[in-house]
């Protein structure tokens, strides 16, 4: 299921085995959906950079180089490279990767952090989607997650029981939600919406409290998808509702049934039913086509930009969209560097600009921006890139419209998305130009907002329920995960382009 070419696989190579493990990716990864692009020089001069100061600050502290990454003066080591490579974007001290005591005193004071994810994945025992284990392959080698670093992956790493560990004791994550994803081939869902739901009711029974939420696919155009909206929301409850408009995402050549959520009459029947049912929450894929992927996929690229969102947005007040990836286009096989250029020759950004327009244009307050690929793509490759679209997402949108999603596992544990976002900053520069916001401290309005607390306003998340799960019995395994010496493996998984 591969939708490269024989001559592009030829090209790559699994990057578990081809890239240095940094805890922070030095060059892009794929799955074997899209062809990744090669390392930049600026990726090969942070390289450099991470290998350098890992050996010395690892020496100093009789450590492996390995094990020194492993750690959190590890983590803000690499951070440090990052800002000699790109400029000083991320918060980060020298004497916080000296010293391991004062890293890890940071660490612990954010660990508490109400951190909730409502973006995930993992995939069903019976899945043939091998590519998403070179995705994790690819990464891992990079260096984007630490955690998957030296380990190679399998299927069974893309499975429940990782998933479990990787999001709740390899992270700062307190609640999440498990995404999939629909196909025209029923062998090739990531989860049918009954396993879903069956994940949320075992990790609630493990820990005790609500620490897992479940999406409802909803498949406009598919036989018979009136009904199953019915049905899910009668008998599955699920706390959200999930879409892609351009139908299957993951064989995009079979997708037959792609939609604009301005379809009044195919999707405003299906908005009725989701404000009867009260599940209020739309969750929309949208982005990652890149002209790659549209050369290839013509036929749906205007399914995947984000044109159609304000009207519907308009004619329902009632629900909320919560747009994925914020319509990120140059994910999915393009190049951060394009994206920048772009932005630096017109101010703007495909199709982030326009999703951070919406509420301008339609004056509307009901349209919200999923973080998701957006941020893993672009931070390991144009920071200041990563910056850029938060600056410009808030001024559009207001920091209390932006979103967590980490779209995890995938790329293995996201504490070192957390660690990113905890240490960005818009540059002085960016910010005098655009007129965009301080990001401000890991801990302080703005982060926080992204983090939780938009999340918890969405998803009516309350306070006592936060209170509860600090001694829970996921809260406890944590404690004895981290009191009994294990460390993050820094794994992530896929494919490399080394030419």
């Amino acid at each position: 299921m591969s939708q490269l070419t024989t001559e592009e696989r030829r090209q790559l190579q699994v990057a578990e085995k081809a890239l240095f493990p940094s805890p922070i990716p030095v060059q892009s990864v794929s799955s074997d959906e899209f062809m990744p692009p090669p390392q930049t020089a600026r990726q090969r001069e942070f390289e450099a950079r991470v290998k350098d100061i890992g050996d010395r600050l690892a020496k100093r502290h009789n450590l492996s180089r390995r094990d020194f990454f492993r750690t959190a003066a590890g983590m803000a080591a690499a951070f440090l490279a990052m800002n000699d490579t790109y400029g000083p974007i991320f918060g980060v001290s020298r004497a916080e990767a000296q010293t391991p005591e004062l890293a890890n005193e940071r660490a612990r004071q954010l660990s508490g952090q109400f951190i909730m994810d409502m973006h995930t994945h993992f995939l069903r025992d019976d899945t043939r989607l091998e590519g998403f284990v070179r995705a994790r392959e690819a990464v891992g080698k990079a260096g984007w997650n630490p955690l998957l670093r030296g380990k190679e992956q399998t299927l069974e790493d893309l499975k429940f029981a990782n998933y479990l560990k990787e999001i709740y004791l390899d992270s700062d994550t307190k609640v999440a939600c498990i995404s999939g994803s629909p196909s025209e081939d029923a062998r090739d869902w990531f989860l049918t919406n009954e396993m879903k739901v069956q994940a949320r009711s075992t990790v609630n029974a493990i820990a005790g409290t609500k620490r897992l939420f479940a999406h409802g696919i909803f498949t406009p155009g598919y036989p018979g998808w009136m009904e199953a909206i019915d049905r899910m929301a009668s008998e599955l409850k699920p706390d959200s509702w999930k879409g892609y408009t351009v139908g299957d995402n993951t064989n995009k050549h079979l997708s037959r049934h792609p939609y604009r959520l301005d379809d009044e009459k195919l999707l405003y029947p299906a908005y009725e039913k989701f404000v009867k049912s009260g599940i209020r929450n739309v969750c929309i894929h949208k982005g990652l086509f890149a002209p790659s992927t549209t050369k290839q996929f013509p036929n749906l690229v205007t399914y995947a930009d984000v044109r159609d969102v304000g009207k519907a947005a308009k004619d329902w007040p009632q629900l909320n969209f919560i747009i994925y990836h914020s319509g990120y286009r140059m994910g999915g096989g393009g190049r951060a560097a394009d994206a920048w250029e772009q932005f630096e020759k017109t101010g703007r950004i495909d199709w982030v600009t326009d999703l951070a327009e919406i509420p301008g244009k339609f004056g509307v307050s009901n349209v919200y921006a999923d973080l998701g690929q957006i941020f893993a793509q672009t931070t390991i490759a144009e920071p200041k890139l990563t910056a850029t679209m938060l600056g410009m997402l808030i001024k559009g949108m207001g920091a209390d419209h932006i979103c967590w999603g980490t779209d995890a596992i995938w790329t293995g544990a996201p504490q070192w998305q957390i660690e990113a976002l905890r240490r960005l900053e818009i540059p002085e520069d960016l910010r005098r130009k655009h007129g965009y916001a301080e990001l401000g401290p890991a801990d302080g309005r703005v982060k926080n907002a992204i983090f939780g607390e938009n999340n918890a306003r969405l998803y009516a998340y309350t306070q006592r329920q936060r209170a509860a799960l600090e001694g829970d019995r996921i809260a406890e395994a944590r404690a004895a995960y981290e009191r009994d010496g294990s460390m993050r493996t820094n794994l992530a998984y896929g494919y490399a382009n080394m030419g």
